[in-house]
């Protein structure tokens, strides 16, 4: 088994066909861990701190309101990214201007002497971490970078300048250089990788689409090519005919009964096309449900086993059941992103194919008749077919056909 896991394998592990909007929702449950943990952090700040009344609530309360900012910036930046929103300018010059309000009040509570350097320091550095993260998705790459580094230097600056020196200062310019950027970059990395995830997703639906419409193209055109001509020439003997019906003409009778031999040969003819789609033969069919399958983004494991051997009405029907199987998958399977199809041998005399995927299925029952039809084909062959989902929610396919093997 490799232990590197590819894009679409995340995908289908965080819930299939619904796994970008649990992604999202993933996203957003950081972000607001991050806000209570800020303001967390403010209220240890506050306890340990002894501001005078009048400051401790000043600070409590600008820290909740930047925890709270904090949150409605990373949102509304994660909107704008995933092009559901506007940028969001405005809350982004409000949450700047309550950071620099909280490091001013910082600077002056150490200018004054009621807060030692290691207060300030554990402020700086709270303040600007945390202060990183939004204005870098919120903002044009550039833009974002300098509004950065520009509240960085100011908040050094301001430090300095109260009198913050020694390890304290070191402590809050090491943590400033090697937070800040890290906050931006990590917060730009979670936008990239939701709107990876959500554009993979679309992307695999829209090939299962393609597959399923460039299959029913295909029977389309094979019916087009057999009775356009068909077709063409009843219009033209039927329309001749009335017009030689309304001249009391014979000749009318011997056009439509030429109308009524071409109907006839038409509908032979549209049997002979059903019946070739359906008794493809079984390595075709095989192959072809690997292409569909991968095309659609799910990943098909197939084992041959005895097909070369089976008599042919045997590959015949169990082509159908591998048809029929892949388009249920396509159609029906919740988020599959696996599946296996298994010939083999059950007993001296019997031909058993399974069809097994992920996803379950989002068919409720009694809803079509490709499972019922299978079951009436196998029924000539004196063969059976089961289909339902085990308790791991998989679902499966099974086919047994008697046969004789001519070796």
């Amino acid at each position: 088994m490799s232990m590197s896991m590819s894009v679409e394998d995340w995908v289908e592990r965080l819930g299939g066909r619904d796994g970008p909007e649990r992604y999202r929702r993933y996203a957003l449950g950081s972000i607001g861990f991050l806000a209570v943990s800020e303001a967390g952090l403010w209220a240890v700040w506050v306890a340990q701190t002894d501001t005078g009344p009048l400051s401790s609530a000043t600070v409590a309360a600008l820290g909740a309101v930047h925890a709270l900012l904090q949150f409605l910036l990373w949102r509304a930046a994660l909107d704008h990214y995933l092009t559901v929103g506007p940028r969001p300018v405005r809350l982004t010059v409000v949450y700047t201007a309550v950071t620099v309000a909280i490091a001013v009040l910082g600077c002056g509570l150490l200018s004054s002497g009621r807060i030692d350097g290691g207060d300030l320091a554990s402020l700086m550095v709270w303040l600007l971490m945390f202060f990183a993260g939004p204005p870098a998705l919120a903002l044009p790459l550039r833009a974002g970078a300098a509004l950065l580094a520009a509240v960085a230097a100011g908040c050094l600056t301001g430090a300095f300048a109260a009198g913050l020196a020694g390890p304290s200062l070191a402590l809050v310019a090491g943590a400033t250089v090697v937070m800040v950027p890290f906050m931006a970059l990590a917060s730009r990395a979670s936008a990239w990788s939701v709107r990876l995830i959500e554009q993979l997703a679309a992307a695999r639906e829209t090939q299962a689409r393609l597959a399923v419409a460039e299959e029913r193209l295909r029977f389309g055109r094979d019916l087009h090519d057999v009775l356009g001509r068909n077709l063409a020439v009843v219009a033209l003997k039927s329309e001749l005919a009335a017009q030689l019906a309304q001249r009391g003409r014979p000749e009318a009778v011997e056009h439509m009964v030429e109308v009524q031999r071409i109907a006839r040969e038409s509908q032979r003819e549209i049997r002979s096309v059903v019946r070739g789609y359906r008794t493809a033969d079984l390595h075709t069919e095989l192959a072809g449900a690997r292409s569909v399958l991968e095309a659609g983004g799910i990943d098909c494991r197939i084992e041959y086993g005895p097909a070369a051997r089976l008599p042919s009405d045997v590959q015949s029907a169990l082509g159908w059941v591998v048809r029929e199987g892949t388009t249920n998958v396509l159609r029906h399977a919740q988020g599959a992103s696996r599946c296996t199809m298994s010939l083999r041998t059950a007993g001296p005399a019997e031909a058993l194919l399974v069809m097994e995927n992920d996803g379950g299925s989002e068919a409720p029952p009694g809803t079509g008749t490709g499972l019922a039809g299978l079951k009436e084909r196998l029924a000539g062959l004196n063969g059976t077919l089961t289909a339902g989902q085990d308790s791991g929610g998989h679902f499966r396919l099974t086919a047994r056909v008697p046969w004789e093997d001519g070796e």
